[in-house]
């Protein structure tokens, strides 16, 4: 069953990211993976129900690359930050500009009501807390900064898949999201 749930989800990962998720047809997908429809039911529920695991599953992976990314940075602010700019910049990626960024909202709705956005603002919320209590940041509500540091990431990374000029875009994003951000300094310079 777990094979079965693994070829499905490769199998619709590389149909949502190469067709888009209206257009994937369930038959290519499923015959793709070398299984049925049924399969595809008694695993997922439905496509859509597909497509919020493969969404779950690559919104795991761009927290892991951002979380990397945060690891090359030297003091805990500068790793808040280059998270935030990875996650943004990720929106280039057109894997990830498809099945995320467009077709997730789309077609799932709310993002933050996702369970992977959701882990990612616990990951934030801790940053954050730690951050607060070092006195980087100015004493605020840990939730509230962490959940408009998340939504800004997010939304810029929308904002720029959504672009038609996505490159151009990208370094207003981040530069936005940074200055943003340095608003929660406890001391700017």
């Amino acid at each position: 069953m777990e094979e079965n749930r693994e070829r499905l989800l490769r199998s619709g990962r590389l149909a949502f990211a190469r067709d888009g998720f209206a257009a994937a047809s369930m038959d290519d997908l499923t015959a793709a993976a070398g299984l049925t429809r049924g399969a595809l039911y008694h695993t997922f529920g439905d496509k859509k129900g597909l497509l919020a695991a493969v969404v779950a599953m690559v919104d795991g992976e761009m927290a892991a690359r951002a979380k990397q990314a945060g690891a090359q940075a030297e003091t805990p602010w500068e790793a808040l930050l280059a998270e935030g700019a990875a996650y943004i910049e990720m929106a280039l990626d057109p894997e990830i500009r498809r099945i995320v960024l467009l077709d997730g909202p789309a077609f799932l709705g709310d993002p933050s009501q996702w369970p992977s956005q959701n882990a990612c603002l616990e990951l934030t919320k801790s940053a954050v807390a730690d951050l607060v209590e070092s006195g980087v940041m100015r004493p605020v509500d840990v939730e509230a900064a962490a959940r408009l540091l998340s939504g800004a990431a997010f939304n810029a990374a929308l904002w720029v898949a959504a672009s038609p000029t996505p490159d151009e875009t990208l370094p207003n994003a981040i530069t936005a999201f940074q200055m943003m951000a340095q608003g929660f300094l406890a001391s700017r310079s």
